[in-house]
């Protein structure tokens, strides 16, 4: 038995590893676009913000007694170290990215998407009595997957001009579908 927890450990260690990658690309993007900032706002905290960084402060004197107490060899805090550094500074780094719309795309909920892959928009209302801003569903061109981007109302009505001249600029293409027959005024979709 004493074998298996180390060995767990190791695979949560690569599977942290693998979202860490992601998070530390992410901000890098960020770090790239945000000077290019059209509209944009706070990113919301995730639901359980406080806890994450519990398990970050958690993961700290874990690594602290395997290290100094009882003298254990660094290969043995691997995934201790993995799950600190996404709990404790990655994930709460994220929450820095603002939402909104840049130059070249959209950063969503969900991460960034330029607008040359965007093949689709809806707007989605809240339901009655809730206090949180309206949605916008990006939809790209290549998969069906839809992303949101979650607009405070108070930004509304500037995303909705910023949008129709993303589309009007030609940023922004809904052409290319079966049964388009030049009629139709792209602007009118946002």
């Amino acid at each position: 038995m004493e074998w298996l927890l180390p060995r767990v450990l190791l695979v949560l260690a690569g599977g942290f590893l693998i979202a860490n990658v992601r998070l530390i690309l992410q901000f890098v993007r960020y770090l790239r676009v945000r000077s290019s900032a059209l509209l944009t706002w706070p990113g919301p905290r995730p639901p359980a913000y406080g806890l994450f960084l519990l398990m970050g402060v958690i993961f700290v004197v874990v690594i602290f007694v395997k290290l100094l107490i009882w003298k254990m060899d660094a290969i043995n805090i691997v995934g201790e170290s993995m799950m600190c550094l996404y709990y404790g500074y990655l994930m709460p780094l994220t929450v820095r990215i603002r939402r909104g719309f840049y130059q070249d795309g959209v950063w969503g909920d969900d991460g960034y998407m330029p607008y040359g892959t965007i093949g689709g928009l809806s707007w989605r209302e809240p339901p009655e009595g809730e206090a949180r801003g309206v949605t916008l569903l990006l939809i790209p061109r290549m998969k069906r997957l839809a992303r949101k981007l979650t607009v405070p109302r108070q930004y509304y009505g500037e995303a909705r001009r910023l949008l129709r001249d993303k589309i009007a600029g030609h940023d922004i293409h809904f052409t290319g579908k079966a049964l388009d027959l030049g009629a139709h005024d792209e602007r009118d979709d946002v």
